[in-house]
C-alpha cells in the first residue's frame, strides 16, 4: 500500500491585520524591524524616533534630536545602537538604552533619504539628495566621513550594504553596486527616477523600484532582468519594496492603499493587501517570519499568515 505524496508547503502570506499602532509622531515616513525581528522602528514628521515591542504594541523609548522629519533608521545587530537620518541633513548616532544621542554626524549638503549599518555596525551608510553616499566610523573621535562616494548624478533616494557590496538608487535612474573590498564599481540603468534598492536574501539578485510603476529583479553579477512586477502605483512618492525573508515574493507599497506581493518566480500576484484608504509610505518584511510592516499617514500595521494573537504569542 502506497502513501500519496505530501503536497509542498503553499509559502504562508501575512494577509492577516495583527495590530495597528497608533504611534503619535505625525505622519510616518518609515518603519522597519530590528535586526532579530522583535522591536520596530518608526520614523516620524514630527521629528522623533520611536522603538516599539511588536509583540506588545507598546511604545518602549523616544528619541527625540533631529531638527526636522526622520526619514529612515536602523538598528545595530546587537540592537544596542540606532541610526537615523533626516530632512535637517543629520544622521544621528542614538544609544539604545539611554535614548542619548552618541553621535550627531554633519556634512551633507540636503535632506538626509535613507541609512543603514554596516554588519559590525562599525561604519554608518548615509544617502543624500545631495547625491552623496557618506560614510561614517561610529567609533572615532573625529566627526568627518571616512569616504565620499559621489559618483549620483542626483538624489540618493536608497541604500543597502550587506558584507562588502553596497547597493544604491538614485533619482538618475541608476542602481549602483559598489564592491567595497575590490574598489569596483558596476552600473545598472532603468530608465525612471529609483525608489528603492535591495539585496536578495541569497545574495545572488537586486531588487529595485522606480517611479514607472514596475519593481525590477535583476542578477547581480550580469545586470540581466529576471522578472518584472506591475500592477501597483508609484508615480510621485518614494516608496518601499522588499522581498519576503526567504526571497520567495516580492513585495511594494503603492499609492492606492494597497501593499502588493508577487511570485518571485512566475511574476504573478499573489496578494493585493489592503491596508487603507491614503498612500502606503513603508513596509518591512520580517528578517525570518511570516511577518509585516506598513505605514500609512499616522499609524503602523503588523501582518501575518496567522490569525489570533494570545498572551504573547500568535497562534493559528
Amino acid at each position: 500500500m502506497s502513501f500519496p505524496q505530501p503536497k509542498p508547503e503553499v509559502p504562508q502570506l501575512p494577509q492577516n491585520l495583527l495590530r495597528t499602532i497608533d504611534c503619535q509622531q505625525g505622519a510616518v515616513r518609515a518603519v522597519r524591524f530590528n535586526a532579530d525581528g522583535n522591536y520596530l522602528l518608526s520614523c516620524g514628521s514630527d521629528k522623533s524616533l520611536k522603538l516599539w515591542s511588536v509583540s506588545r504594541g507598546t511604545l518602549l523609548k523616544t528619541y527625540s534630536g533631529h531638527g526636522y522629519e526622520v526619514l529612515d533608521a536602523d538598528g545595530s545587530y546587537d540592537n544596542s545602537q540606532l541610526c537615523s537620518c533626516s530632512s535637517d541633513k543629520t544622521v544621528i548616532l542614538w544609544d539604545v538604552a539611554t535614548g542619548q544621542v552618541t553621535r550627531k554626524l554633519r556634512g551633507h549638503a540636503g535632506k538626509v533619504n535613507c541609512v543603514q549599518f554596516n554588519e559590525e555596525a562599525t561604519v554608518i551608510l548615509s544617502g543624500s539628495i545631495d547625491g552623496t553616499v557618506r560614510c561614517w566610523d561610529t567609533r572615532s573621535r573625529k566627526f568627518d566621513p571616512i569616504q565620499i562616494l559621489d559618483e549620483a548624478q542626483d538624489g540618493v533616494s536608497s541604500l543597502k550594504v550587506s558584507e562588502h557590496e553596497l547597493l544604491t538608487g538614485s533619482v538618475d535612474g541608476r542602481v549602483r553596486r559598489y564592491d567595497l573590498r575590490m574598489g569596483q564599481l558596476h552600473v545598472d540603468f532603468i530608465n525612471s527616477p529609483i525608489t528603492c534598492v535591495c539585496f536578495s536574501a541569497d545574495g545572488q539578485c537586486t531588487l529595485t523600484s522606480s517611479l514607472d510603476s514596475t519593481v525590477r529583479l535583476l542578477d547581480k553579477s550580469t545586470g540581466e532582468m529576471l522578472g518584472e512586477y506591475t500592477g501597483h502605483k508609484m508615480k510621485g512618492y518614494k516608496l518601499d519594496c522588499c522581498l519576503s525573508s526567504k526571497d520567495t515574493h516580492v513585495l511594494s507599497c503603492s499609492e492606492d492603499g494597497h501593499v502588493y506581493c508577487w511570485d518571485l518566480v512566475e511574476g504573478s500576484l499573489m496578494l493585493k493587501l489592503p491596508v487603507g484608504k491614503a498612500v502606503v509610505q513603508s513596509l518591512s518584511f520580517h528578517p525570518s517570519e511570516t511577518r509585516l510592516l506598513t505605514a500609512m499617514e499616522g499609524r503602523v500595521q503588523v501582518w501575518g499568515a496567522d490569525c489570533t494573537y494570545e498572551h504573547g504569542t500568535w497562534t493559528k
